[in-house]
């Protein structure tokens, strides 16, 4: 894959047509984390569990699981009627000063929501490519069409 490929978990796809997220502001707090030696598998990954291992320890820039600093911020949905689409999007995701991290230069980024029912159901994943680890920023950027579109 390369930097910026990513995928819908499947799970997510059935639950968000049943009506238990609530992606417009105010709505489900949604949190984007680092992952080191994960492989995508949207088939039978659904929640946190399935893929935490994975995750970054706290240090170097960087705080684990659902930390502020790793809320996905102005979370929005709106029509799009010219291209008879819906849209999600949000703020650009900057992780702040990444330090040397170990064991090596996460590799993805996964957002999950902090939900009761499905627990800490997972929604998609980005393949990353260069991540700062010298004390720089790295800036996870959607695209100029939002995060997901629902055509």
């Amino acid at each position: 894959m390369a930097e910026g490929d990513g995928a819908i978990y499947n799970e997510f796809k059935e639950t968000v047509m049943e009506g238990v997220f609530n992606l417009a502001t105010g709505g489900d707090a949604l949190y984007l984390t680092l992952h080191t030696s994960y492989t995508p598998n949207i088939d039978t990954h659904d929640v946190w569990s399935d893929v935490s291992a994975t995750e970054y320890g706290s240090g170097s820039g960087y705080t684990a699981g659902e930390d502020a600093s790793n809320l996905l911020a102005s979370q929005d949905v709106t029509e799009d009627t010219t291209n008879d689409r819906g849209v999600f999007d949000g703020t650009d995701h900057t992780y702040s000063s990444l330090g040397p991290l170990t064991p090596a230069a996460p590799g993805h980024t996964i957002m999950h929501a902090n939900l009761a029912t499905p627990v800490d159901p997972l929604i998609l994943y980005w393949e990353l490519g260069t991540t700062a680890t010298n004390g720089g920023d790295y800036t996870l950027q959607f695209g100029a069409n939002g995060i997901m579109l629902l055509t």
